[in-house]
């Protein structure tokens, strides 16, 4: 595995697996929220986020997590593999939830400088509905785009820790 895609639901834990995950296979991280939002929340021009995640994709090693669905195209096709995290929209919610608390006073680190953390209704709505609208266009898209691809649907902690044991040790803990 050379090009790990990961994707699921706000909350869904698709950061800190990719950051596992390339900790664990020694991959470059690409969080994809970095290289689309500008300071302030501002989102990029669609041409140019497009050309920016063809660049990424393109590199020959990587762990990518986000979504962006207007960008499946480039990613699916020179995707190894596909992680689909997919724990109940309940779970995702309280994640969600507990992440803007936690991190009121300090940004996380897969978002950009001057991007604080923010929830609003339609962000809340985003999360309630994204096992019954993004999730399936996602497994749509990669099966027309990218048939044969394997996909890894981790829904339960234990399953992404049971995941997480079938790659190697961290560097330093064989």
């Amino acid at each position: 595995m050379r090009r790990i895609l990961i994707v699921g639901s706000s909350g869904a834990g698709k950061s800190t697996l990719a950051r596992e995950v390339a900790r664990r296979l020694d991959l470059p991280l690409v969080h994809l929220d970095r290289h689309y939002w500008r300071p302030g929340w501002v989102a990029p021009a669609d041409a140019e986020f497009r050309a920016a995640v063809r660049a990424l994709a393109a590199r020959p090693v990587w762990v990518m997590d986000g979504n962006y669905g207007s960008t499946l195209d480039l990613r699916l096709p020179r995707a190894d593999l596909l992680v689909l995290c997919d724990p109940s929209r309940l779970r995702c919610l309280a994640r969600v939830l507990r992440r803007r608390w936690t991190r009121r006073a300090t940004p996380r680190p897969d978002l950009p400088e001057g991007c604080p953390e923010q929830l609003d209704l339609p962000f809340l709505r985003y999360v309630w509905d994204y096992p019954r609208r993004s999730r399936p266009r996602v497994l749509a898209t990669a099966r027309e785009l990218a048939p044969g691809l394997p996909v890894v649907r981790l829904r339960t902690p234990a399953q992404v820790r049971r995941w997480l044991s079938t790659l190697p040790p961290p560097p330093g803990r064989a």
